[in-house]
């Protein structure tokens, strides 16, 4: 089963459900009929269901269960198929499930930083928001700007504009935890997901980012530059959309560039 890939659709080549092998093991001239009718008719309404799905994460779940489906058949008495033809179609599904793991991962993720891109920051921020209404936890994020970066563009010439971008977001990696996520928001423009954080904790781990950045400038050929960049954190309020949380942030972004950037500003948390 071959899949092709795209932007934001995974396609399988194939309309045939999965292979049934017959040169490639011993017992391979067994035929349909003899093995278990009800596992090819579950198989094939599988394919049917990923046929008509564009969502990689279905996709994935549904080759899960058909993996179960499979590993079933070596407990079952009655089976007809050789026992390498179960591993082999096992082996098939796993690797066909990891295919689709990795574009799920290339179509979310920001090729250059290794960021998530716009859909797979607009997914988070989507599961990350209904868990926090769902469990009644806080949720913040910061907007991150970089200082002057037109400028390094202009003076120092856009490879050096993408070295800085990609320094940004590994030391932004290596300040997080476990549960925080990075995604690019725009060109020099970050977004810093910190699940469970009060407005307190969210500040403190942008401000021990900018520490870092201080103590770390970005070096290239024989030359250093010290990057830095201006934040605004907020902390999402009870019931409050997505995209009013993220003006609060940017809001609170500006106001701390206002205030000569290179610096960090908190969002009211009160309702105006």
């Amino acid at each position: 089963m071959a899949v092709q890939k795209s932007t934001n659709v995974v396609q399988l080549a194939s309309s045939q459900a999965i292979a049934r092998p017959k040169s490639e093991v011993p017992g391979a001239d067994l035929t349909a009929s003899q093995a278990p009718a009800d596992y090819y008719a579950r198989i094939e309404q599988y394919a049917e269901k990923i046929r008509k799905t564009k969502d990689v994460r279905d996709i994935i779940s549904m080759l899960e269960e058909a993996l179960v489906e499979t590993r079933a058949l070596h407990t079952v008495n009655e089976v007809a198929l050789a026992r390498q033809q179960v591993a082999l179609a096992e082996l098939r599904i796993e690797r066909l499930k990891s295919d689709l793991e990795l574009v799920s991962k290339l179509v979310r993720e920001d090729q250059l930083t290794g960021a998530l891109n716009r859909r797979g920051l607009e997914d988070a921020l989507e599961r990350e928001v209904a868990r926090s209404e769902r469990l009644k936890t806080p949720l913040c994020v910061a907007l991150i700007d970089l200082d002057n970066f037109k400028d390094v563009n202009d003076a120092l010439g856009h490879q050096v504009g993408d070295q800085v971008l990609v320094h940004l977001v590994s030391m932004v990696m290596q300040t997080l935890r476990t549960n925080d996520m990075i995604g690019r928001y725009g060109g020099d423009e970050f977004l810093v997901l910190m699940p469970g954080s009060q407005v307190e904790d969210a500040y403190e781990v942008i401000s021990r980012l900018k520490r870092r950045l201080s103590l770390k400038p970005l070096r290239w050929e024989d030359k250093e530059l010290l990057v830095t960049f201006s934040a605004g954190v907020a902390m999402r309020r009870s019931g409050e959309d997505t995209q009013t949380m993220i003006q609060r942030a940017d809001h609170a972004m500006y106001e701390a560039k206002k205030a000569g950037r290179d610096r960090i500003s908190a969002a009211s948390e009160k309702k105006s």
